[in-house]
């Protein structure tokens, strides 16, 4: 990908040169027959092809085409025109793989995700939560997982997420929904299993391990941002709090979000997740929360939720419109909005366009999630 970049760079430097003119310029009456070339703009000199490309794509979309752009969505099978047209059909900007999209053998995973591929300089996003152990969708997935490597030295964690990086990548996914950033000593918790350390100290290290593991194969993700280890409960049936207040935050559980950041993580997924000292609101939905992502963790990628679909089943009256939850999601900062569950696309992205049309959410806030996500896509362009 590097490669890639460099090589782009100097094309458009050399067409930067020719529009501006690098020839020599003619010497004046007093001056030495040796001509300096002329300077190219710095605009020109500092322009980014990788940019221009997305800023090219978004400029020729509707707003109704950028709202379908930020979703991720599911649907069942291994049927290649089904999924295809879900992800083509509505003009999506990725899909989850679930355990019942994955065939046996799982190598002929392949075949499906290439079939997905319609435009090389704009993949989707192909997303798989594949952490290792109970949470893995290719079972052919047998190496370590967070209850082993959590006491072991961290090069064993990146040496094993190097590995399933590579499966994922072999088998066309390009995004892993993988790398638990979460930390508890609670046993009884609901993550600790799949969590790295038992303090937030100890799992940091890990958690960067495991982003240089995965870097180069498939897009990092941690989760679940701020901190499941901190807040009892399940977050799929219900909507898990606590009372830690930001400055104690900033000093545990943010420390593995940050050290996975700091190893080039390219997404972050928000948790539904309740700190009320902070934000009374769930973190999904906070723009607080997005704000101290972006703002005190450095954090410049992709934010993607964690499925709304479970917001749904959290039994609070709040989150029963399904359609309703995207928006707000949208709203708060999010980038990437998942759904696993059955979802009305038409409405979801007619609801997303007339927020922006009313004035609800400003039109720049959709422009900036529907650009991270281009840019993330065009990233993974051959």
């Amino acid at each position: 990908m590097l490669a890639r970049f460099r090589s782009a760079l100097i094309a458009a430097l050399a067409v930067a040169c020719v529009v501006t003119g690098c020839a020599a310029v003619p010497p004046r009456a007093t001056a030495p027959l040796i001509s300096e070339p002329a300077r190219p703009r710095a605009v020109q000199m500092n322009e980014n092809p990788a940019r221009a490309f997305v800023l090219r794509r978004l400029s020729a979309m509707t707003v109704a085409e950028k709202a379908a752009s930020v979703l991720m969505l599911h649907t069942g099978g291994t049927d290649v025109d089904a999924l295809r047209g879900l992800v083509e059909g509505n003009g999506l900007g990725g899909l989850i793989l679930m355990g019942d999209n994955v065939p046996v053998p799982d190598s002929r995973l392949a075949r499906i995700t290439d079939a997905l591929v319609t435009d090389p300089e704009l993949p989707p996003l192909i997303a798989i939560d594949q952490e290792g152990g109970i949470v893995r969708r290719v079972h052919s997935d047998d190496g370590p997982a967070a209850g082993r490597l959590r006491s072991r030295p961290a090069n064993e964690t990146r040496s094993a997420f190097e590995d399933r990086a590579e499966l994922l990548a072999g088998l066309g996914v390009n995004v892993n929904f993988g790398i638990v950033a979460d930390a508890t000593g609670q046993h009884g918790s609901f993550i600790r299993s799949r969590t790295l350390g038992n303090t937030p100290v100890e799992a940091a290290p890990r958690v960067a391990a495991a982003v240089r593991g995965e870097r180069g194969r498939v897009l990092s993700t941690l989760k679940h941002f701020p901190g499941h280890g901190v807040a009892p409960g399940d977050s799929h049936s219900s909507i898990p709090g606590t009372g830690m207040g930001e400055k104690e935050w900033r000093a545990t559980h943010a420390l593995p979000f940050e050290a996975g950041i700091d190893a080039g993580a390219e997404l972050v997924m928000f948790g539904h997740l309740r700190f009320d000292a902070i934000d009374p609101a769930p973190a999904t939905m906070s723009t607080r929360w997005h704000e101290i992502l972006r703002d005190d963790l450095g954090f410049e990628g992709v934010a993607v939720t964690d499925d709304l679909g479970m917001l749904e089943h959290s039994g609070e009256a709040e989150f029963a419109d399904p359609v309703e939850n995207t928006v707000r999601a949208l709203e708060a900062g999010n980038d990437l909005l998942l759904h696993v569950g059955a979802l009305d696309v038409d409405a979801a992205v007619e609801a997303l366009a007339e927020a922006v049309e009313s004035g609800r959410i400003p039109e720049e806030r959709l422009d900036q999630a529907a650009r991270r996500v281009l840019a993330l896509r065009h990233s993974l362009a051959e």
